[in-house]
């Protein structure tokens, strides 16, 4: 398959993120999860003396973004980083402070449409699950070597699978066998462990384990929460801070460090007044998530659990 192909996908809340990264001709934003750059290029073109930093830790992104940038390639500096290195890549770049940031959290399109990559539990293909393909360790490394108890929690906790403790069991008995080396072998493990009632309705049942495994493989989590804070400092006063999510652990923890961007007083309940003196660094401008239209539902069926939420900054004094 070519890259192209790869990357042909519709970018989810398209019109709704330009909408609320309120995008001035000058200013500087960041694509934290370029992919094939359908965001990135509605950015740039928006664009005039401003720039645009294209953040992604997939090789193949940056190869397919670049063509599809082609146009505005001298407003656009591309890094291949993760998004979590932000106060980084920006201090690397001389950049003090933005006027935007979009991050389109999990895996992309493409990266589930390349079979061989390994992040999908539709195809067979070799354990992996890298979005860094130069990064050494990976799905494999995880099926293979993590403790029973290890994989129970991170099953339980980043794939809220009600099976996780007789999942991680079974992998742990079948790889005293064998080693699991591929995506199809896991998938029929983790069938045998979960119930056939319990298969009967909802998701396929490999979704939230190889959801799990993903996150852990890759360290979405730990790198999300550390990226807004970061970014919130960094933001102009009426800068946006926009991340999309698709499943509730992510949209819980972008709410949650919204919220303490906005109220980061640590005094007790009961001081009259603050002395902790933190100050907020961000307005949170979404109250609710802002959900894909019924127009994009009909076009994009993975747009289904997509959530954008925004905060605003404050600027500092």
């Amino acid at each position: 398959m070519s890259t192209s192909l790869e990357f042909h996908h519709i970018s989810v809340l398209l019109r709704e993120c330009i909408d609320g990264l309120h995008i001035r001709p000058d200013g500087i934003y960041v694509d934290g999860t370029m992919g094939g750059g359908g965001h990135s290029l509605e950015i740039a073109k928006r664009l005039t003396t401003g720039r645009l930093i294209a953040i992604d830790q997939d090789l193949h992104a940056h190869e397919a973004a670049k063509k599809r940038l082609a146009p505005y390639l001298d407003k656009v500096t591309f890094v291949h980083d993760n998004f979590g290195n932000i106060a980084h890549i920006l201090d690397t770049l001389h950049i003090s402070s933005i006027d935007g940031m979009l991050m389109d959290i999990g895996v992309s399109s493409h990266q589930l449409d390349e079979a061989e990559r390994g992040f999908s539990y539709q195809h067979d293909a070799p354990l992996d699950m890298r979005m860094d393909a130069t990064k050494p360790f990976s799905a494999y490394d995880v099926v293979n070597t993590y403790n029973e108890e290890d994989l129970n929690r991170i099953i339980f906790t980043y794939g809220e699978e009600r099976w996780a403790k007789r999942i991680a069991q079974f992998i742990v008995a079948e790889r005293k066998e064998n080693p699991i080396k591929t995506t199809g072998e896991l998938v029929e493990i983790i069938k045998k462990a979960v119930p056939k009632g319990a298969r009967k309705d909802g998701p396929h049942p490999a979704k939230r384990t190889f959801q799990a495994i993903r996150i852990e493989v890759n360290g979405e989590l730990d790198v999300l929460q550390k990226a807004i804070d970061d970014v919130a400092v960094r933001l102009k006063k009426g800068g946006r801070l926009c991340i999309i999510t698709f499943h509730s652990l992510e949209d819980r923890i972008v709410k949650e460090a919204f919220r303490k961007q906005e109220n980061p007083c640590v005094c007790p309940p009961q001081f009259p007044v603050c002395v902790c003196g933190k100050k907020p660094m961000g307005k949170v401008i979404t109250r609710k998530p802002i959900l894909p239209s019924a127009e994009e539902l009909q076009v994009n069926h993975r747009s289904r659990s997509a959530k954008l939420r925004i905060l605003e900054g404050v600027g500092t004094e």
